[in-house]
Protein backbone atom coordinates (compact mmCIF):
# COMPACT_ATOMS: atom_id res chain seq x y z
CA UNK A 1 0.00 0.00 0.00
CA UNK A 2 1.50 3.38 -0.95
CA UNK A 3 2.64 5.44 2.05
CA UNK A 4 0.37 8.22 2.82
CA UNK A 5 -0.50 10.44 5.91
CA UNK A 6 -2.46 9.17 8.89
CA UNK A 7 -6.38 8.64 7.76
CA UNK A 8 -8.56 11.18 9.14
CA UNK A 9 -11.57 9.47 10.90
CA UNK A 10 -13.89 7.45 8.65
CA UNK A 11 -11.77 7.52 5.38
CA UNK A 12 -11.24 4.38 3.79
CA UNK A 13 -8.26 3.46 1.44
CA UNK A 14 -8.32 0.73 -1.34
CA UNK A 15 -5.27 0.06 -3.20
CA UNK A 16 -5.28 0.32 -7.43
CA UNK A 17 -2.76 -0.98 -9.57
CA UNK A 18 -2.45 0.98 -13.38
CA UNK A 19 -2.48 -1.20 -16.42
CA UNK A 20 -1.42 -0.72 -19.51
CA UNK A 21 -5.71 -0.56 -20.65
CA UNK A 22 -5.89 2.26 -18.07
CA UNK A 23 -3.12 4.88 -20.50
CA UNK A 24 -3.25 7.02 -23.13
CA UNK A 25 -0.91 6.33 -26.04
CA UNK A 26 2.10 8.57 -23.81
CA UNK A 27 1.51 5.95 -20.80
CA UNK A 28 -0.13 8.03 -18.74
CA UNK A 29 -3.98 7.31 -16.78
CA UNK A 30 -6.41 8.51 -19.22
CA UNK A 31 -8.68 11.12 -17.35
CA UNK A 32 -11.40 8.48 -17.15
CA UNK A 33 -9.83 5.87 -15.84
CA UNK A 34 -9.48 7.59 -12.49
CA UNK A 35 -13.80 7.53 -13.05
CA UNK A 36 -13.15 3.56 -12.38
CA UNK A 37 -10.47 4.31 -9.83
CA UNK A 38 -12.98 6.26 -7.80
CA UNK A 39 -15.54 3.88 -7.90
CA UNK A 40 -13.84 1.20 -6.94
CA UNK A 41 -12.92 3.17 -3.93
CA UNK A 42 -16.56 4.09 -3.12
CA UNK A 43 -17.91 0.39 -3.87
CA UNK A 44 -14.88 -0.57 -1.02
CA UNK A 45 -16.62 1.96 1.38
CA UNK A 46 -19.49 0.62 1.07
CA UNK A 47 -18.51 -2.69 1.32
CA UNK A 48 -16.72 -2.22 4.69
CA UNK A 49 -19.73 -0.48 5.64
CA UNK A 50 -21.27 -3.70 5.90
CA UNK A 51 -23.41 -1.97 2.71
CA UNK A 52 -24.30 -4.97 -0.03
CA UNK A 53 -24.86 -2.98 -3.48
CA UNK A 54 -25.90 -6.33 -4.81
CA UNK A 55 -28.52 -6.92 -2.17
CA UNK A 56 -30.02 -3.69 -1.98
CA UNK A 57 -31.00 -4.00 -5.90
CA UNK A 58 -33.18 -7.10 -5.01
CA UNK A 59 -34.67 -6.00 -1.75
CA UNK A 60 -38.18 -4.95 -1.19
CA UNK A 61 -37.84 -1.70 -2.58
CA UNK A 62 -35.17 -2.30 -5.08
CA UNK A 63 -32.30 0.62 -4.24
CA UNK A 64 -28.77 1.63 -6.61
CA UNK A 65 -26.67 4.84 -6.43
CA UNK A 66 -26.81 6.94 -9.42
CA UNK A 67 -24.05 9.46 -9.60
CA UNK A 68 -25.83 12.87 -9.60
CA UNK A 69 -22.82 15.38 -9.46
CA UNK A 70 -18.99 15.00 -9.80
CA UNK A 71 -16.20 17.69 -9.25
CA UNK A 72 -12.55 16.21 -10.08
CA UNK A 73 -9.53 18.05 -9.95
CA UNK A 74 -6.35 16.96 -11.74
CA UNK A 75 -3.50 17.74 -9.72
CA UNK A 76 -0.41 15.11 -10.95
CA UNK A 77 -0.48 12.37 -13.69
CA UNK A 78 -0.27 8.89 -13.00
CA UNK A 79 1.87 6.25 -15.19
CA UNK A 80 1.68 2.61 -15.94
CA UNK A 81 2.67 0.34 -13.19
CA UNK A 82 2.23 2.81 -10.54
CA UNK A 83 0.67 1.67 -7.05
CA UNK A 84 -1.99 4.32 -5.86
CA UNK A 85 -4.19 4.44 -3.28
CA UNK A 86 -7.86 5.81 -3.43
CA UNK A 87 -9.20 7.51 -0.20
CA UNK A 88 -12.96 7.84 0.70
CA UNK A 89 -15.24 9.20 2.95
CA UNK A 90 -18.60 10.50 3.47
CA UNK A 91 -18.45 14.20 3.84
CA UNK A 92 -22.11 14.37 4.39
CA UNK A 93 -25.02 12.02 4.42
CA UNK A 94 -28.67 13.81 3.34
CA UNK A 95 -31.96 12.45 3.01
CA UNK A 96 -31.57 10.52 -0.64
CA UNK A 97 -28.17 11.21 -1.19
CA UNK A 98 -24.19 10.72 0.15
CA UNK A 99 -21.81 13.46 -0.40
CA UNK A 100 -18.45 11.65 -0.76
CA UNK A 101 -14.84 13.45 -0.45
CA UNK A 102 -11.93 11.19 -2.72
CA UNK A 103 -8.72 11.36 -3.80
CA UNK A 104 -6.22 9.51 -5.45
CA UNK A 105 -2.71 9.66 -3.76
CA UNK A 106 0.47 7.89 -4.76
CA UNK A 107 3.38 7.64 -2.63
CA UNK A 108 1.31 9.79 -0.15
CA UNK A 109 1.02 12.84 -2.81
CA UNK A 110 -2.20 13.70 -4.16
CA UNK A 111 -2.80 13.07 -7.42
CA UNK A 112 -6.90 13.52 -7.69
CA UNK A 113 -9.04 14.88 -6.20
CA UNK A 114 -13.12 14.18 -6.13
CA UNK A 115 -16.29 15.62 -4.57
CA UNK A 116 -19.04 12.90 -5.65
CA UNK A 117 -22.97 13.26 -4.98
CA UNK A 118 -24.75 10.22 -4.95
CA UNK A 119 -27.95 9.64 -5.25
CA UNK A 120 -30.33 6.77 -3.85
CA UNK A 121 -32.65 5.90 -6.49
CA UNK A 122 -35.50 2.88 -6.33
CA UNK A 123 -37.47 2.32 -9.52
CA UNK A 124 -35.70 5.25 -10.89
CA UNK A 125 -36.93 7.82 -8.46
CA UNK A 126 -34.73 9.31 -5.60
CA UNK A 127 -35.43 7.64 -2.49
CA UNK A 128 -34.60 8.11 1.09
CA UNK A 129 -31.48 6.15 2.40
CA UNK A 130 -32.90 3.41 4.32
CA UNK A 131 -31.79 4.13 8.25
CA UNK A 132 -29.89 0.95 8.32
CA UNK A 133 -27.54 2.13 5.38
CA UNK A 134 -27.21 5.33 7.18
CA UNK A 135 -26.78 4.12 10.46
CA UNK A 136 -23.43 1.75 8.86
CA UNK A 137 -22.31 4.90 7.24
CA UNK A 138 -22.44 6.54 10.36
CA UNK A 139 -20.66 4.04 12.07
CA UNK A 140 -17.80 4.25 9.28
CA UNK A 141 -17.59 7.86 9.94
CA UNK A 142 -17.13 7.93 13.30
CA UNK A 143 -14.80 4.85 13.74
Amino acid sequence: MPAGPVLPAGTRRHPVRVYYEDTDFSGVVYHASYLRFLERGRTEYLREAGIDQAALQVGGMPLVFAVRRLSVEFLHPARMDDLLAVETRTAEARGASLLMSQRILRDGRELVTAQVLVAALGGGRPVRLPDALRAAVRQVTEA
